[in-house]
């Protein structure tokens, strides 16, 4: 006779168990706090749950340098941006989860590329959200041969195990993680545990048996993947798809990952035909005006290993509030107030009666602070209505004390640059090249007073 599976309530903050679930944990007195958890008093066996060994070795404690290192091996998806993206393709035995908001192109990507691979390796393809017909429709669509891949709609997590057992793929793709389900909580799928188990179950039959296991996840309003945060802990790789609902174009963001930078994107064009490649992402984000205007400059960026071309616009105006407002898109709002204090007090620069918009285009995000040079280059150039030099390229750290200091991968980002015609740099005096860079002449500075000075002469 099988042994039934209980739950029990886990306090997400004393981490207290109970049998029930009730609004307000009777050990901390914390509300709502209370998750269904798998009960762990029982380990006989259950013959409906699929066997999996842990895939944690056993042997002990051993040295370090005893460990065997093997290669990693990589699986190239077909989508160039896409490996790019995942450290050169997809790693044996790897859990990927790519996050984004509905609509922008995930089960399209997922479905290019098991097209592609599925004509060397076996595929297994579990949709929970659509039906199998409709994954058919979307593949005839965008005008992949999709004959080889294995179709399988259905969101028990046991059953897909049972499938993917009897099916042994070498990449499977479950969309999505909050669809699924096991028939052993009792809360509905999506919830925080069944998320979390279905995500444990799927892990550890990946790393058992080397199977590739990509899971597509929904996004929250805030653009977090719904679920538990553990979720992110328990994968080896997590992207991000973003993108504007008003444009064709979508970037995918590596946040985590265990065998490749983070940071690291890669860029599509949403088409009739699916998803395509932009090769030269650094010409997206530039703008082509026809005639030189105040208030935009262009950064040299820096995305994983990829060095971008950015165009960075700034709009001062006269406010009519007591505050005056500091809005940022794309940059952080946060580091803009600092940097127009660093501008009064060494450009002598004063902006307490000034509204200012920032605003990096092509709806990229720059987090790095190698583009604090460039935003008061271009909020300079609103504030005087005087346009910066054409095929000027900046980008520089600037501290609280005015200095300018250097970043990481400047040789990169000048090399770009010059590939794209850009004749002059301003950049600091510590990325300075050794050898010159054939094409683009380097001004390197140390203040920021002495940047303003060689980009406003």
């Amino acid at each position: 006779m099988a042994v039934r599976t209980r739950s029990e309530f886990s306090c997400t903050d004393c981490g207290a168990q109970h049998n029930k679930w009730v609004g307000q944990c009777p050990a901390c007195g914390s509300w709502n706090t209370l998750v269904e958890v798998m009960a762990t008093a029982s380990h006989k066996a259950d013959p409906r749950r699929p066997r999996f060994v842990d895939h944690i070795d056993n042997r002990g404690p051993q040295p370090l340098a005893d460990v065997a290192v093997e290669k990693l091996r990589r699986s190239h998806t077909g989508v160039e941006e896409f490996d790019r993206v995942l450290g050169g393709g997809l790693v044996t035995g790897s859990v990927i989860l790519i996050g984004g908001d509905p609509g922008i192109g995930k089960s399209t990507l997922v479905l290019q590329c098991l097209a592609h691979m599925s004509r060397q390796a076996r595929t297994l393809y579990i949709t929970g959200e659509e039906s199998a017909q409709q994954v058919a429709l979307r593949a005839q669509r965008i005008g992949v041969n999709a004959d080889g891949v294995q179709l399988f709609a259905h969101n028990q997590v046991e059953q897909v195990l049972v499938s993917a057992n009897q099916l042994k793929p070498s990449i499977m793709v479950v969309d999505s993680i909050q669809t699924l389900y096991t028939q052993f909580l009792q809360s509905a799928p999506g919830s925080v545990a069944q998320v979390r188990e279905c995500a444990a179950q799927l892990v550890r039959y990946a790393k058992q048996t080397g199977t590739i296991v990509l899971l597509i996840g929904h996004v929250t309003k805030d653009g977090h993947l719904a679920g538990p945060r553990v979720l992110e802990h328990m994968v080896d790789t997590v992207l991000y798809f973003e993108g504007d609902a008003d444009s064709r174009f979508r970037i995918i963001r590596a946040i985590k990952n265990r065998f490749g930078a983070v940071n690291e994107i890669g860029v599509f064009a949403m088409t009739e035909t699916g998803l395509r490649e932009v090769g030269n992402p650094s010409a997206l984000f530039l703008t082509h005006h026809q005639k030189a205007v105040s208030g935009s400059t262009i950064l040299a960026t820096q995305e994983g290993t990829r060095p971008l071309l950015v165009e960075i616009q700034a709009l001062v105006d006269s406010t009519s509030l007591g505050n005056p407002r500091r809005l940022t898109v794309g940059l952080e709002g946060s580091r803009l107030a600092m940097l127009l204090a660093v501008l009064h007090r060494h450009g002598g620069v004063a902006l307490n009666d000034q509204d200012v918009f920032v605003n990096a285009v092509g709806g990229v995000r720059v987090s790095e602070p190698a583009a604090d040079l460039a935003i008061l280059a271009a909020v300079v150039s609103s504030l005087r209505d005087q346009p910066i030099a054409e095929g000027l390229v900046i980008f520089g750290e600037v501290g609280l004390a005015g200095e300018v200091r250097p970043v990481q991968r400047g040789q990169d980002r000048l090399r770009e640059a010059a590939k794209l015609g850009f004749k002059r740099a301003v950049i600091p005096a510590a990325n300075a090249p050794k050898r010159v860079i054939g094409g683009i002449e380097v001004v390197a500075v140390e203040r920021l007073e002495q940047a303003l000075e060689r980009v406003f002469p």
